[in-house]
């Protein structure tokens, strides 16, 4: 069976990737969190060639990166991308575009599940970055009919925008025309709905990932576990 190293459900917006498209598929995995913060890369070098998550370990095979994942994933298991060729090239280019573009979001809303945040600051560049993604968006549903982003089916190019579903709504960005049905039915998938409790469920912080808050706006609700006392 896979095993999937990930990161706090809360932050780790790499790691929802692939873990969505596995529950997503139903494909038999287990998980391993492990916790974020200033000496994560050192820890995480102990399992993952680049210090960083998500990686998955089938047997003595190992591979890392969120992208590498899915191709390894789809050479055995069907339905991870669109069978149809024109739906699949689109879904390639949407996962692509995603893994490395969109720079600005984001840099100025990282995914944080828990919270909800009041914007008081976003660049014309993040703008631009949030208009391109409702942009595709409204594309693949017009031209593969729905109600995921290639088709019928959820694949690999729904699980890619997973973070960036989190991230409209902490920061509470509304899209226009199909994106917005869109949106709402991605956060209401069972494989996202579970990742969100996992997220709200976890009691410990990374107090450098909450206070990227800071730099979008005001925080005005937090939903996630209240962090135990410590012990005296």
């Amino acid at each position: 069976m896979y095993l999937l190293h990930i990161a706090n459900k809360n932050y780790s917006s790499w790691s929802l990737r692939p873990w969505a498209l596995l529950r997503a598929r139903k494909i038999p995995f287990t998980e391993r969190l492990h916790r974020l913060g200033t000496a994560a890369e050192r820890k995480f070098r102990g399992f993952s060639p680049t210090g960083r998550v998500p990686c998955l370990e089938d047997g003595d095979t190992l591979v890392w990166d969120s992208l590498a994942i899915v191709e390894y994933l789809a050479e055995r298991h069907a339905g991870v991308w669109p069978a149809d060729a024109r739906a699949r090239a689109w879904a390639r280019c949407a996962c692509a575009e995603m893994h490395s573009g969109f720079a600005a979001l984001r840099g100025e809303h990282a995914m944080n599940v828990g919270v909800r945040v009041a914007v008081t600051r976003r660049s014309a560049a993040a703008q631009a970055d949030i208009e391109r993604i409702v942009e595709l968006w409204n594309e693949g549903l017009r031209r593969f009919g729905g109600p995921f982003l290639a088709g019928a089916e959820f694949t690999a190019a729904d699980a890619f925008f997973a973070p960036v579903a989190y991230r409209f709504l902490t920061y509470g960005v509304a899209p226009g025309g199909a994106a917005a049905d869109y949106l709402a039915r991605l956060l209401a998938h069972p494989a996202l709905l579970e990742w969100e409790a996992a997220a709200l469920a976890e009691d410990f912080r990374e107090a450098e990932y909450d206070a990227e808050l800071a730099k979008a706006g005001t925080v005005t609700a937090d939903l996630r576990a209240v962090s135990p006392a410590p012990t005296l």
